[in-house]
């Protein structure tokens, strides 16, 4: 779902009754999204999850569990690869509100945003190992672009789930907003709405700049390959198996 206010985008992972899990259509949802930003109408993206619980819990397992081979979890690791490259690289500044839990795939979307304004009360995790995968849209990549790289392999390889206070240390997170209060009320967000969309953009460029998209993309594509491998894999298999027995 995503509006577009006076060249302000918000898109909202809509789908609480999955703690906004991604799926196919929500992957098509945000690729649209992106086609409207890339249109030069548009000066920042903001993104949340619908409801208070959850920011993204990443891929949803009851959707993707069908897919068991390497070249079958390609194909759905390549889409919303695709989706965060992109996000990414778009030309204007991109805001993740996190107003919920953030795991797994929620926390690569969140990487791929440009700054990242959180309730003070979340957790978020890339929980990924748990399930004996990698992460596979690219976020692992984007995380190292982020933060120091001994405190992206430490959140990769560790799997922790961190508080946000934590992770607003690590310099993950931007700032922290009450959970009484709107994220998007955060003086970041309102300072930024009153500057001109040359402006954004401008600033946005000198980050880009820095930036050799055809390394970062090779590396994306490594990592969607790596964890489709691993998703072909038993132990892969088998995670997912329990923890839909679980539920």
């Amino acid at each position: 779902m995503h509006t577009n206010e006076s060249g302000i985008m918000r898109f909202v992972l809509n789908r609480p009754e999955k703690r906004n899990a991604i799926n196919f259509d929500l992957i098509e949802a945000f690729s649209r999204c992106l086609d409207e930003c890339e249109k030069g109408e548009v000066k920042m993206l903001l993104l949340t999850g619908a409801g208070t619980d959850s920011f993204c819990s990443g891929g949803d397992l009851s959707a993707f569990h069908g897919l068991k081979t390497e070249e079958e979890s390609y194909g759905m690791l390549r889409k919303m690869g695709d989706v965060l490259v992109r996000l990414a690289f778009l030309p204007i500044p991109t805001l993740a509100l996190v107003n919920g839990t953030a795991v797994g795939g929620g926390c690569e979307i969140a990487a791929a945003c440009d700054l990242r304004i959180a309730a003070d009360d979340v957790k978020m995790g890339f929980v990924q190992g748990r399930l004996g995968i990698s992460t596979g849209w690219g976020g692992g990549t984007l995380l190292h672009e982020r933060i120091s790289s001994p405190r992206a392999m430490e959140l990769l390889m560790t799997g922790t789930i961190k508080s946000a206070e934590t992770l607003y240390d690590y310099g993950f997170i931007n700032a922290l907003v009450s959970s009484a209060h709107r994220l998007e009320d955060h003086p970041i967000v309102t300072s930024m709405e009153e500057k001109s969309i040359g402006t954004l953009k401008a600033y946005k460029q000198q980050l880009l700049d820095r930036w050799d998209k055809a390394v970062l993309m090779e590396n994306i594509e490594r990592e969607i390959r790596r964890c489709s491998k691993l998703w072909a894999s038993d132990d892969h298999h088998q995670a997912v198996e329990r923890f839909l027995n679980k539920k």
